[in-house]
């Protein structure tokens, strides 16, 4: 069985200077933080969250383990990769049925021989039901079930360690916001480390208020302690994996003008609203902003 360290992670990832002409703002120190860059793979926030999984995998303790997504999840990607390398029986419940129209992502999952499932909407709906997966799934309690986009507890202190890896002095933190995992973590893990850093995220999905609430949900801090975050909404673009011409032309001008690749349905919207707040004058001059490129570009295979 393989370890960590023998999967070849690039940790800390690079912190880089986006270069000021790109958007042509150079009152503003903006660096991207290239979580994209911690493994081909299992990159970005997948790897932050799954550490504490498979830092070490119990052995013995699961027969495998049962996760959730979409047809072009970066997170059931990652988890199927990790799954094939330790020989843990994956078991990827997908909303939809792509029988007929395998995307990448599932054509790897089906040649990593992972047990690809294929739930309807109302299916998909009751994934956090127990004694509803316990009827799709025989001897559930033999299995380790990873909550969809590995959101949950134990993404802390992956999330930790992130933002260990930032200066202290940054003024803001912006990262893309979907199952709410990722920014609930650095929340607690500012708190934690006392940072004084304002958290943003960029909703790429339509859910005010919901996400809101999930990501609320997930932090342990006494609400009072909690630290400075917010979320914008305004840049989803339609919806989650929904897309524009203009979104899709900003990505493609993006990668090549800055050489870092991105996809329409989580970074893509992400510098897209960085580049946006900086039209509006969001920040204030020789404000010092880092951008969470989280990594996954199953948005971006065709």
């Amino acid at each position: 069985m393989p370890t960590t360290a023998s999967l070849s992670f690039t940790l800390p990832s690079p912190l880089t200077l986006l270069p000021a002409e790109l958007f042509g703002c150079d009152d503003v120190h903006i660096q991207v933080k290239r979580d994209d860059l911690i493994h081909p793979i299992v990159s970005g926030n997948k790897w932050r969250k799954l550490q504490a999984l498979f830092s070490p995998w119990p052995q013995g303790k699961y027969r495998g383990i049962v996760s959730f997504g979409g047809g072009f999840s970066n997170h059931l990607h990652a988890l199927g990769y990790m799954c094939k390398q330790y020989n843990i029986p994956f078991i990827a419940m997908v909303r939809g049925d792509y029988r007929d129209n395998l995307s990448p992502m599932l054509k790897d999952l089906s040649a990593w021989q992972s047990d690809i499932r294929w739930l309807t909407k109302q299916q998909y709906k009751q994934r956090q039901n127990h004694n509803w997966l316990s009827t799709q799934i025989e001897q559930l309690e033999d299995y380790c079930v990873v909550p969809e986009g590995g959101s949950g507890q134990q993404v802390h202190s992956g999330m930790t360690q992130l933002v260990q890896e930032l200066p202290e002095t940054l003024d803001e933190l912006i990262c893309p916001v979907a199952s709410g995992g990722t920014l609930a973590g650095i929340i607690q893990a500012m708190w934690q480390l006392k940072r004084t850093t304002r958290v943003t995220g960029i909703a790429v999905l339509k859910g005010q208020n919901y996400l809101e609430d999930l990501v609320a949900a997930c932090v342990t801090a006494p609400p009072a302690m909690r630290h400075p975050w917010q979320i914008m909404h305004e840049f989803h673009h339609g919806g989650y994996a929904k897309s524009n011409a203009e979104l899709e032309q900003f990505c493609r001008q993006f990668s090549e003008k800055s050489t870092i690749p991105v996809e329409p349905v989580y970074s893509g919207k992400l510098f897209f609203a960085l580049q946006q707040l900086l039209n509006q004058g969001y920040f204030k001059p020789q404000s010092k902003v880092a951008i969470l490129h989280t990594g996954g570009l199953q948005g971006a295979r065709v």
